[in-house]
């Protein structure tokens, strides 16, 4: 990996996001912009940042049934995405959570995912809990949309 590290941070300094986890599931099981951005981290487009919580959380959610039909017909397992998500993202161990999303405490991890480390910015589907919050400590919390339309005009810079 060291090569393709070395010809991103040539040139353009390379944007980090944290994708919620809503978003991950949406871009591993749906075509839409979810997918955009996953395919986007996979293209070396931008950096994506997570953590050991968030990949259990992906882990547990991606291994409910009602997500089962559609990862075997793409030939997917739960496990190996995480996997996949393990190798492509850079992962942050976070040791300080806050307390910000008093309603929902998972929320918390994707932030201090962010701040530990350092993204750009959060992309999240949350429009209930985290989406209202609008930034956290200078970091943006936007919609898919927003994070697609931020990454394609980078590339047209």
């Amino acid at each position: 990996g060291t090569a393709r590290q070395a010809g991103r941070l040539i040139g353009a300094t390379c944007v980090r996001f944290v994708l919620d986890t809503n978003l991950l599931v949406s871009g591993v099981i749906a075509a839409g912009l979810p997918r955009r951005l996953v395919d986007g981290a996979k293209a070396g487009e931008f950096e994506l940042c997570t953590s050991e919580v968030l990949l259990a959380e992906l882990l547990d959610v991606l291994s409910r049934g009602k997500f089962a039909a559609r990862l075997s017909q793409a030939g997917l397992t739960p496990q190996g995405v995480v996997d996949d998500l393990r190798r492509l993202a850079v992962v942050v161990s976070t040791t300080d959570v806050p307390r910000v999303v008093s309603t929902d405490p998972d929320d918390d991890h994707a932030i201090a995912a962010a701040i530990t480390g350092q993204a750009d910015l959060i992309a999240s589907g949350d429009k209930r809990d985290l989406l209202p919050m609008g930034s956290f400590q200078g970091i943006p919390i936007i919609t898919a949309r927003e994070a697609v339309e931020r990454l394609e005009a980078r590339s047209k810079a």
